[in-house]
């Protein structure tokens, strides 16, 4: 059983409060040390107002003024951190995760195009769109940046279930004029007019933000990527993600396809598609000039560990890339369907052991930054994601340390906040959310009789 598939009756937004331990990050941990950029409450308040975090800070201090008519909620047996914030996944691909046995370019072929060719029938659109929004919330992830199909009615349907739930996301049709099955191919002029016609639907619709979207260099002509760079200027604070450098053959086929350019990431930035905003996926064989690039033009990376790892891809320098000398801006994906799992958490178990096989060591404070403050400050949306303080929008995950019996038995024994953020992304998954809030409103409770997810009632 669904929700209603048309928008709740509106109602003024309601002031609600949450009780709990509460915990984000304030700096940059790559940067800092990790005990430096913790804000952690033992026993919080957080007030929201009109989907926006009014008021933070220890219970005992804020209660006294507290309205008996605001609605109080209590958390103290979880832990209350920001929504987790996907930085690359492809919804489309959710009928096809944990498909065997190729690495990337063959497994486009066999088992992606084939998937997406499937949404050229819009009520499949609808439905998978569904599920995945679905999804993502059951595992405490608010926002996403998400590629949709060359289809325009993918983008209409994700952003339209979207919207109804009021989450901030990040989407786009992808823009494909070669080297892909004909039935999704497009044009540089039609995939210009059919992007045009999305953003000028959707982008800064409430809470919903546009993305251009090209699939990767082999993919698009050089004058479909010069036309992403010009849709780029359609409107104010657009979005622009595509793939870089994730298999060995697949640089390889664009160095074949764009002899004159010095590098892949040279391919996107001769056609204008380096800059704020852009997000590029995987970039595990990227070289020093490529980070010194994106840190130059304020682009991002986005770490996809369970892809990387399940199709064989490569290892992502993430010590590297963060280096302070030239920090890049790096957030977390789960990419689907090379990748194996929607949860954040299984994303850090995966990415401690990729930083491990790296020389590195990835504590709590960092993963718990990338998964939330990091990812928005890839995106050039800290000003309002991926915190717990005043003016930062609520969308709030309540974690449960004992939501399995392990993971009760172990974190019995931890004795920090950081030893249990640590056992929570190595041992955790969409089991250990117990709600999440989008905007302030309970759009998702683990635990709640009947249906687990609602559309809010207000926006």
């Amino acid at each position: 059983m669904t929700p209603e598939r048309t928008p709740p009756a509106r109602t003024p937004p309601a002031r609600i409060a949450l009780r709990g331990p509460a915990l984000s990050l304030k700096a940059d941990p790559f940067a800092l040390p990790a005990g430096d950029c913790l804000d952690h409450i033992e026993d919080a308040l957080i007030v929201i107002e009109d989907g926006v975090i009014a008021a933070i800070g220890p219970y005992a201090d804020l209660a006294p003024g507290l309205s008996p008519e605001i609605d109080l909620i209590d958390h103290r047996t979880g832990l209350i951190v920001p929504g987790f914030i996907d930085a690359h996944v492809h919804y489309p691909q959710l009928q096809m995760i944990g498909a065997y046995g190729t690495q990337l370019l063959e497994w486009l072929d066999a088992y992606t195009f084939p998937a997406e060719m499937s949404f050229a029938d819009a009520a499949h659109a609808e439905r998978v769109a569904g599920l995945f929004l679905r999804e993502l919330l059951r595992a405490g992830t608010t926002t996403a940046m998400v590629y949709c199909t060359v289809h325009p009615h993918s983008v209409d349907a994700f952003f339209a279930e979207s919207e109804r739930f009021n989450t901030r996301m990040i989407a786009g049709k992808v823009l494909m004029d070669r080297n892909a099955p004909a039935p999704l191919l497009d044009t540089a002029q039609r995939g210009f007019e059919e992007s045009a016609a999305l953003i000028a639907r959707w982008h800064r619709r409430g809470r919903q933000l546009y993305c251009v979207t090209p699939r990767f260099a082999p993919t698009s002509t050089e004058a479909q990527l010069d036309a992403a760079g010009a849709l780029l200027h359609e409107a104010n604070g657009l979005f622009l993600q595509t793939h870089l450098c994730e298999n060995p053959g697949e640089v390889e086929w664009v160095r074949e396809l764009f002899p004159a350019r010095a590098s892949y990431l040279d391919v996107y930035a001769a056609a204008g598609l380096v800059g704020p905003r852009s997000m590029f996926g995987h970039a595990v064989h990227v070289h020093e000039g490529d980070f010194c690039t994106c840190h130059q033009a304020g682009a991002g990376l986005a770490h996809c560990p369970t892809s990387n790892l399940f199709l064989g891809s490569g290892l992502f320098r993430l010590f590297e890339a963060v280096d302070p000398r030239r920090p890049v801006r790096v957030g977390l994906g789960t990419d689907v369907g090379g990748g194996t799992s929607l949860s954040q958490l299984q994303s850090l178990n995966e990415a401690y052991k990729v930083a491990a096989l790296t020389g590195h060591k990835l504590n709590a404070v960092q993963g718990l930054y990338l998964a939330t403050l990091g990812g928005a400050r890839a995106l050039h949306l800290d000003d309002r994601l991926g915190r717990l303080a005043p003016g930062y929008e609520a969308d709030i995950v309540v974690l449960d340390p004992k939501a399995t019996p392990l993971l009760g038995f172990r974190t019995d024994y931890c004795n920090s906040i950081e030893e249990l953020v640590f056992v929570l992304m190595t041992l955790g998954d969409d089991r250990a959310v117990r709600a999440t809030y989008v905007a302030g409103a309970p759009v998702y409770d683990r635990d709640r009789t009947g249906e687990r997810f609602r559309y809010p009632t207000h926006a």
